[in-house]
């Protein structure tokens, strides 16, 4: 199903397992595809068996085009859209950074004393660039949820309980010398947020960044709100892929807080990485530091991570900007062009093969490097 709107923008298997809360966007894995979008989608559903995808493609002139695939799926429909959280996080960080109220090269404890002490972990010799750019060596969380997801579809974290549940493993490896993509660095942003500004993070990043620029499909579960709003399809999830699929549309989303909670529609992603390229959401020096990446090899070959923000490499030549995110029954990987394409794709069950995920982000390359 296509439906086209002009609406200018003025303004767990082992490898879910391996996902979980993570980038969606492997840059090194799209492929050139020739194949009509659609028919791209249908067999993201006919081939790679997902339950369903939407989809939202904008032109460089603004004019944006909705897409479905499957049963049972709403055009630009409610999804969680998992660790492109830690964008919002970041840009929100970074308002405070253009405030002065926050220095991206002072350490941790500047702000959070004594919080950061473990076996191998001192907040004061890890930097907020370093949270914000994955290169804090901060034990991972995640690794403590070992269990899969569905034992926790209901269970409520408070944020200090994730931060506890990664200080009881070593460091990854000292400060600045590696890249390792780890949830725990925005856990410890949002404490960052609610500290210097003294009030909780999901209401700062509501006021200062999805408000803002009056992103209306975009908004911050609050505490206790396993639900999503409607429009929105069913999302899946199973821990065994011998075993049926579960229904994990109501799934409680603290176990991902500043690193993986928020809840979006694939045009609300566009127009959000859209206004953040414009520099709507930062100031230039804010924005640069942003743009500014390191190499991921965890992305794949000439993948680079910026503070928050993932390069893309197009196969048409140039690069995008996005980031994605996977949480148990949505997966969605998006990204925009400083010419003013973007493009979102989101499924409704966690990728259970590399050549699946494959899939989805050569559907992203070939939405973004269509003829407009």
């Amino acid at each position: 199903m296509i439906t086209v709107r002009t609406r200018r923008w003025t303004g767990v298997s082992a490898l879910a397992l391996a996902v979980l809360y993570g980038p969606a966007i492997a840059p090194a894995q799209a492929e050139a595809t020739s194949a009509p979008f659609q028919d791209v989608l249908d067999d993201l559903v006919g081939k790679d068996k997902f339950p369903a995808v939407q989809a939202s493609v904008q032109d460089r002139h603004g004019k944006m085009t909705d897409y479905t695939a499957g049963d049972e799926v709403p055009v630009d429909g409610y999804v969680r859209i998992g660790s492109n959280t830690k964008t919002f996080t970041a840009v929100t960080l970074l308002q405070l950074v253009g405030e002065g109220k926050v220095k991206l090269d002072r350490p941790v404890d500047t702000y959070l004393p004594g919080l950061l002490r473990g076996k191998g972990v001192d907040g004061r010799r890890i930097t907020v660039r370093q949270l914000l750019q994955h290169t804090s060596g901060l034990p991972e969380y995640t690794d403590f949820l070992a269990k899969g997801a569905l034992p926790y579809q209901h269970v409520y974290f408070q944020p200090r309980e994730l931060l506890d549940l990664a200080l009881k493993n070593k460091a990854q490896f000292a400060p600045g010398t590696k890249w390792v993509y780890t949830n725990t660095n925005y856990i410890v942003a949002g404490l960052i947020i609610e500290k210097v500004t003294g009030r909780p993070a999901i209401e700062e990043i509501t006021k200062r960044t999805i408000d803002r620029i009056g992103l209306t499909h975009t908004y911050f579960p609050n505490v206790g709100d396993q639900t999503l709003r409607t429009p929105h399809a069913k999302g899946y999830h199973r821990d065994d892929p011998a075993k049926p699929r579960t229904d994990v549309t109501t799934y409680e989303p603290s176990q991902a807080w500043t690193a993986g909670q928020m809840i979006s529609t694939p045009g609300d992603l566009n127009r959000f990485f859209s206004a953040l390229l414009d520099g709507k959401l930062l100031k230039p020096a804010q924005l640069k530091q942003m743009r500014t990446t390191v190499k991921a090899p965890e992305l794949g070959p000439g993948g680079r991570y910026g503070l928050g923000l993932i390069a893309v490499k197009l196969s048409c030549g140039g690069t995008a900007w996005g980031h994605g995110g996977a949480i148990p029954g949505y997966y969605t990987t998006n990204a925009a062009t400083d010419d003013g394409r973007a493009a979102a794709i989101a499924v409704t069950h966690l990728p259970e093969t590399q050549e699946a995920r494959d899939h989805i982000e050569s559907a992203l390359d070939a939405a973004l490097c269509a003829k407009s």
